[in-house]
């Protein structure tokens, strides 16, 4: 009895498709592969592609993410070189880098057990470099005086050595997420930061002070040279003014008459400049000078009225 050819290729298609699930796998483009043979190491596979192998239990295949894997430490105390107490976590990015010794190290690559071999290797090597800086390298108001990108390289480096030697692993990047203080000490920093500032402000003060004398300085020197330049114009000038006085007081004395009648009508001159009205004998000096004449002609000065009564006996 024949059967049905349908049949026959339904069967075919199916016993391939186990004969390539038993014999053969996948390795992924984002995926390494490490192949045992009755449990011990055979082979690693870094290449994506399809491989041959033989059934369980000859062959057994572990698949792991080739990705960059990351891995944050815990937030954990420190102490600086200077034995100022210091909160750190560190996070760090890894990989692969030999699947045999990954295997060997991690039965079946488990991955937890892998991050736990890591944190200790973190955490001895951030202690180790932290403790080779001080304080202010790492807090600090000035900010050339950090060197957290230097600490991040020794860091970087220090595990480098150890995860690929001891557990094929290669960490390619490592950082310093997050520094802070512990609580039993956050107040004497703050009140250090806080003296430090004082320190400046008085720095400042003193600039600025210093700066205020100078400048008064200054201006006081400006107005003493100003002054002394004044007041050697002044007598300069009244220097001159009297020696053109002593020429007009020789002349007076030599009409003594002039002087006495230039300085009454000076007199009168003065007395006359506001509206006003005057009852004064004509005896008076000086306006004795407004009789006769000059009694006319003043009458029209400035809107003065001038009455002036004669001597009775």
């Amino acid at each position: 009895m024949k059967l049905p050819r349908l049949t026959v290729i339904v069967a075919v298609l199916v016993s391939g498709l186990f004969a390539s699930i038993l014999f053969s796998f996948q390795v992924r483009q984002t995926e390494v592969a490490v192949v045992t043979i009755f449990g011990r190491y055979s082979r690693g596979l870094t290449e994506p592609g399809l491989y041959l192998r033989w059934p369980w239990p000859a062959n057994r295949v572990y698949k792991f993410d080739s990705r960059l894997q990351t891995f944050e430490r815990k937030f954990e105390q420190t102490t600086t070189a200077d034995g100022h107490s210091l909160v750190v976590g560190v996070f760090i990015g890894w990989q692969i880098e030999n699947p045999k010794l990954f295997v060997e190290r991690f039965a079946q690559g488990d991955m937890t057990k892998a991050e736990q071999a890591l944190e200790g290797v973190v955490r001895d090597s951030k202690n180790g470099v932290i403790g080779q800086y001080p304080f202010g390298d790492l807090i600090s108001t000035n900010r050339q005086r950090l060197k957290l990108r230097q600490m991040e390289r020794e860091m970087l480096q220090a595990i480098q050595a150890r995860a690929s030697t001891n557990y094929g692993i290669r960490v390619t990047m490592l950082g310093i997420k997050q520094l802070g203080l512990p609580e039993s000490i956050t107040l004497k920093v703050f009140d250090r930061m806080r003296a430090e500032r004082q320190r400046l402000v008085k720095q400042y003060q003193s600039e600025g002070e210093a700066e205020a004398i100078r400048i008064r300085g200054e201006a006081d020197r400006v107005r003493q040279e100003t002054l002394a330049k004044a007041e050697a114009e002044a007598t300069t000038l009244r220097g001159t003014a009297e020696a053109e006085a002593a020429t007009h007081y020789a002349v007076f004395q030599r009409e003594p008459e002039l002087a006495t009648f230039l300085l009454q009508l000076n007199a009168l001159a003065n007395s006359l400049k506001e509206r006003s009205t005057l009852v004064l004998d004509p005896q008076t000096p000086p306006f004795n000078l407004l009789r006769g004449e000059v009694q006319s002609q003043v009458r029209g000065m400035s809107g003065t009225n001038l009455v002036l009564r004669p001597n009775r006996p």
